[in-house]
């Protein structure tokens, strides 16, 4: 379907790769006919002059509906400038503000039924938080920026790392190992389920999603002989989740819950910890794979990278991510309103 919204695309740090790969994903994208088109275009909210010096045409524009008959012949752009010079690899403090306000926009765009989702470039949290930026990331951001919008369903924010065929949702994430035991509880895991459950509905058109659980302890915690969360946590929330009408697996040895065999079983799996889940996503496509956030009021996806300041510049950064995330907003959109 072909919708009459664009995307929105939030710059990021405008000293990180941010603009190159949007130059980049728009010179792929912008001009390429039949699947490698996006179904919808996008539109940029950041500094237009930044953008220019990639290289690609730029055209600012006044609204997102200006968009659709710019994208086939330049990258449209909702021009808010920096305040401060950007130097590509050197991150500026004092842009930091504007960071925040081009991804506030972008919500509030999105909000407004103005764009169809949200798909934002890396940002960079030390700069952020020493201009007073007092959100972990970009996701806890997003959702407090749409925690006051009405939403049928379980409310997220659940990160969803994806490539290929494979859809890992996260329990917990950016935590040490050793905090585990105590922060993987029935509560949590039960939450993120009903979550993923309803995502693959309204976001995937997936009408009886199939989920797998992974185990948090080798083997599965063997029944109890290798770690007891499986015992009393884990395998009890399955069955709560099961008797509320989810189609989820008891908790399943990581070791043999990735193979194309083993992904062929499910379309989304419940892990637990950061690593359990990046490993295998990474693995699969570490060039091509996606976050995306899952339980919002909005559609919302970025690339599975950060700001790669060491690089940014130097024309070298690969756009395979962003445009996969540009692609994956654009058919959770769609299915959200083909509904």
């Amino acid at each position: 379907m072909t919708m009459n919204r664009p995307l929105i695309v939030t710059m990021g740090d405008p000293a990180g790769v941010g603009p190159e790969i949007i130059g980049r994903a728009w010179s792929v994208l912008g001009s390429a006919p039949g699947p490698l088109a996006p179904v919808v275009p996008f539109v940029v909210v950041g500094d237009a002059e930044v953008l220019k010096a990639q290289g690609q045409p730029v055209e600012a524009v006044l609204s997102p509906a200006d968009a659709a008959g710019v994208f086939g012949r330049a990258v449209p752009v909702l021009h808010h400038p920096a305040p401060a010079p950007v130097t590509a690899g050197q991150p500026e403090p004092a842009n930091a503000v504007a960071v925040a306000d081009w991804i506030e926009r972008g919500v509030d765009l999105v909000l407004s039924g103005e764009g169809c989702g949200l798909v934002t470039a890396p940002i960079a949290k030390a700069p952020m938080y020493a201009s007073g930026f007092r959100f972990p990331g970009h996701t806890e951001f997003i959702a407090e920026l749409t925690a006051d919008i009405p939403f049928s369903g379980t409310r997220g924010p659940v990160m969803m790392l994806t490539a290929k065929d494979l859809r890992a949702c996260l329990v917990t994430i950016h935590v040490p190992i050793d905090q585990l035991p105590e922060l993987v509880t029935g509560e949590r895991v039960t939450r993120v389920a009903r979550v993923v459950h309803e995502s693959m509905k309204r976001d995937f058109g997936i009408a009886a999603p199939r989920l797998a659980m992974a185990a948090l302890n080798p083997h599965a915690g063997e029944g109890g002989a290798i770690g007891l969360q499986e015992v009393t946590v884990l395998r009890p929330a399955a069955e709560a989740l099961r008797a509320e009408g989810l189609n989820i697996t008891d908790p399943l040895p990581a070791d043999t819950l990735f193979h194309e065999e083993a992904r062929a079983r499910y379309d989304a799996v419940v892990c637990l910890y950061h690593d359990q889940a990046l490993i295998p996503v990474k693995t699969l496509d570490f060039w091509g794979g996606v976050n995306a956030t899952l339980g919002l009021p909005i559609v919302r996806t970025s690339p599975d990278h950060g700001t790669g300041f060491d690089i940014a510049g130097k024309g070298v950064a690969r756009a395979d991510s962003f445009i996969a995330a540009v692609r994956l907003a654009s058919e959770m959109a769609s299915a959200r309103v083909n509904r």
